[in-house]
């Protein structure tokens, strides 16, 4: 169970505070740690991070103290609905320069987000002023990953504005929207081909496959705009990432299905097929693209996870109708 933002007590906010500076600090010092000997201007910056992060957490815990004492409890990102879901970084055995430096910009653009709202939201006055000096500091803290890009990666000029109508992008559009598109391609891959080889007949199958993609599309549109109301995260708009999300996802469910409006069956299954394939490339040339996901084993775990659904739909609809149901 997660809590609103808009219901959280000063308490609980300097809580989560201090508990997402603590986080974003050992983030950074995993960054240092990894970059070592190869980046060693670039891992010094991720320190300088990690030390302004500590002394951020210092500032908070000392006004949590004189305001409600020494008990303070650990309310995480993950308890308060809005932030946005991260891959643990120590999950993520390959992460290259280019990858840190991105995530380090959505952090502070999230923590700065979150400075602002908690300082509107504040009444004592001292708790407002630390809340929007560190929002102001947060803001400055952009410039650091841009440091980490001049360095390392091809000079390319990018103004603020730039940075973030790419970092909306991904935010708005192609999160959302991979996410369906992965839902509605490869969770219909099941139903469409289960029918298709037990029944043998298109009409069969395309029923389905529309009825799968279409219940699919609303049921992720929903469960994507419900998720999060972009306050904290900077998403944007609920209705639209609904919007963006149930409309890949049909649309995912959609490309393998419309074959089926082909008379003959074993034609419009094998150009179903090329379209599944088609579909996976796809969803693993995004991943790569906009996720920062390494291509081979982007296209390795799509790949293999489109081929056992689409497996188990084949065998489904072969011995199903022979097992009597």
């Amino acid at each position: 169970m997660t809590k609103a933002f808009k219901h959280l007590t000063e308490q609980e906010i300097l809580a989560l505070a201090i508990a997402s500076e603590d986080e974003d600090g050992r983030i950074y010092g995993e960054f240092a740690d990894r970059l070592g000997s190869q980046y060693p201007a670039s891992a010094e910056v991720f320190k300088k991070m990690m030390a302004e992060e500590d002394e951020h957490r210092r500032m908070l815990i000392e006004l949590y103290r004189q305001r409600f004492g020494d008990h303070i409890p650990l309310i995480r990102r993950q308890d308060v609905k809005g932030f946005i879901k991260r891959r643990p970084v120590w999950l993520t055995q390959k992460m290259g320069l280019d990858a840190m430096r991105k995530r380090a910009e959505s952090m502070e653009y999230e923590t700065r987000r979150f400075y602002e709202h908690a300082a509107q939201h504040a009444q004592d006055a001292q708790v407002r002023k630390l809340l929007g000096d560190l929002a102001e500091i947060e803001r400055q803290h952009a410039s650091r990953a841009g440091e980490l890009e001049k360095e390392h990666l091809p000079p390319e000029v990018r103004d603020e504005e730039d940075v973030a109508r790419r970092r909306m992008f991904v935010l708005q559009i192609v999160q959302p929207g991979l996410a369906g598109l992965m839902d509605g391609s490869v969770s219909t891959l099941a139903p469409v081909f289960a029918i298709a080889f037990a029944t043998k007949d298109s009409r069969d199958a395309f029923i389905t496959g529309l009825a799968a993609s279409v219940g699919a599309g609303i049921s992720m549109g929903f469960a994507e705009a419900l998720s999060d109301d972009g306050t904290l995260s900077g998403r944007g708009k609920p209705l639209l990432r609904g919007v963006v999300c149930g409309a890949m996802t049909a649309a995912g469910g959609l490309g393998h299905t419309m074959p089926y409006l082909i008379h003959s069956f074993y034609l419009a299954t094998m150009i179903a097929v090329v379209i599944v394939a088609t579909e996976l490339c796809v969803i693993s040339w995004i991943r790569h693209r906009f996720m920062d996901s390494p291509i081979i084993s982007a296209t390795v775990q799509v790949m293999l996870g489109g081929a056992l659904v689409f497996a188990a739909g084949v065998l489904i609809g072969k011995f199903a109708p022979t097992a009597g149901f």
